[in-house]
């Protein structure tokens, strides 16, 4: 798709997302973000496609933004960066299929909400999931607590403490943990699980859970 994000050809329903940006830990750069959005634009008018798999290369699922962009004063990159944000937050939310999310090693800030975002989430038994942002911002919470009640998602955001894979498992975050060569079989087997369904059942069930949430893709600022 391009240079920091790798998409598979369609396999019986499946295709997979790789975030391809290893030497950064996958953080989430304006450019990696708009790859992304663009790339989940073009799947979603895919017919052949009942599910995605989104993984990370390397070590890392995602350690967040790139706060390198942060400081950033060239005029208009500001601008830029969170148009950016607020695009691929809705891309990824309110994308029509389902989204089985393979997480490997550290998804922390940013890619703690791109792993949460997903509506399967399957881990390494090497993975950590945390909110280390919340030392210098806000966070995000309503996707997290949809997924692990308003208890422990108010813990994860309020210390920003990091969770391990069992701890994750414990708590609902993810739905099963595995040792890590056998993190793909496991993703692609639950796809596969998923894909046996319709397109359009599956879209018709993916968009009752985003109202059950109380997510509204016409929202003008999304409340996360």
């Amino acid at each position: 798709m391009g240079e920091l994000l790798r998409v598979s050809e369609v396999e019986e329903g499946v295709v997979s997302v790789v975030l391809d940006r290893p030497q950064k830990k996958n953080a989430l750069s304006i450019a990696l973000r708009d790859e992304m959005s663009n790339a989940l634009d073009a799947i979603a008018a895919d017919d052949t496609v009942r599910v995605v798999i989104l993984a990370g290369e390397g070590d890392t699922f995602c350690a967040g933004f790139d706060l390198s962009e942060f400081s950033v004063t060239e005029p208009g990159f500001q601008e830029r960066l969170w148009s950016s944000s607020d695009r691929f937050h809705r891309t990824v939310l309110f994308f029509p299929l389902p989204i089985v999310a393979a997480v490997q090693g550290a998804a922390l800030a940013g890619g703690l909400d791109l792993a949460v975002m997903c509506d399967i989430r399957v881990a390494a038994m090497n993975a950590t999931f945390g909110h280390p942002e919340q030392r210098f911002s806000d966070v995000v919470f309503n996707p997290l607590a949809d997924l692990v009640g308003s208890g422990p998602a108010r813990d994860l955001c309020l210390t920003g403490r990091t969770i391990d894979a069992p701890a994750a498992l414990r708590i609902g975050l993810v739905s099963s943990v595995v040792e890590l060569d056998e993190l793909d079989h496991e993703a692609r087997l639950t796809a596969a699980m998923v894909a046996r369904g319709p397109r359009h059942a599956l879209m018709r069930t993916k968009a009752k859970a985003l109202r059950r949430a109380g997510h509204r893709p016409d929202a003008i600022t999304l409340e996360l």
